[in-house]
């Protein structure tokens, strides 16, 4: 199931897809906690906004290790920053060389209480494509100015709910060249054993968002760019600035 967030003249509603069209649905994250599917709210919508397909308390970025059963790291990212596919985003040139990272965005359904690798699943309402911008040459180990740009985190377009977590597919195209074709299936660490780092420390809960790391997906980027970042089909578009 693809669940997006569109605007409303009575402010954010989830919605799904029906033919051409979008319904408008109840809680997607109360229906999951419930084990049922959101139900229908009103009319479908021709032509909607898309917003960000979630509006999260707290986004985690995942630092991978330099190889497989490395050590697992993780670093906090402003919620502020996230902005919805087809937003333009202006580059700072005060941090450093700007570079995007094309990431697979977990969304956490539920308290994370209770989270681990065996289990993390069952704690996943879906994913969807995220821009983790930043500038890493900067020298910054807390990620805090390299990261900190207004609209640095494009998330979306909407969340996919049929996934398997060791088989998300991402690819980056900037400007319509596709520069890597990989997915979780590549990643040093397994997402579940991610997030089960992550839910150790610290309690996540409904629709906040775990970018997964890009050790093969990052790349510099200039003004005036288009990227597009696909996940599981969600196809997330940011020109630059």
């Amino acid at each position: 199931m693809r669940i997006a967030r569109i605007a409303s003249p009575s402010g954010a509603v989830h919605a799904v897809p029906d033919g051409e069209r979008w319904q408008p649905v109840s809680d997607p994250f109360a229906a999951f906690a419930s084990g049922a599917a959101p139900v229908p709210l009103g009319a479908p919508v021709d032509s909607p906004v898309f917003l960000a397909p979630v509006d999260p308390r707290v986004v985690v970025g995942i630092a991978q290790p330099a190889h497989p059963g490395g050590p697992v790291g993780a670093w906090l990212k402003s919620p502020r920053t996230v902005v919805a596919s087809g937003a333009e985003v202006a580059l700072r040139r005060d941090a450093g060389r700007p570079v995007i990272e094309g990431e697979v965005a977990v969304v956490i359904g539920r308290s994370t209480a209770g989270l681990t690798p065996e289990n993390a699943a069952s704690y996943v309402l879906g994913v969807t494509a995220v821009n983790d911008v930043s500038s890493p040459d900067c020298s910054d180990p807390r990620n805090f100015e390299v990261k900190g740009g207004a609209g640095y985190t494009p998330l979306g377009p909407w969340i996919e709910t049929a996934i398997d977590l060791d088989e998300v597919d991402l690819a980056v195209r900037v400007d319509g060249v596709e520069h890597v074709r990989t997915g979780t299936h590549e990643l040093p660490a397994p997402v579940a054993d991610c997030l089960a780092y992550v839910a150790h420390w610290i309690e996540l809960g409904p629709g906040d968002v775990v970018m997964t790391g890009a050790p093969r997906s990052a790349f510099p980027v200039e003004q005036g760019a288009l990227v597009e970042i696909e996940v599981a089909g969600a196809l997330l578009r940011t020109r630059f600035r």
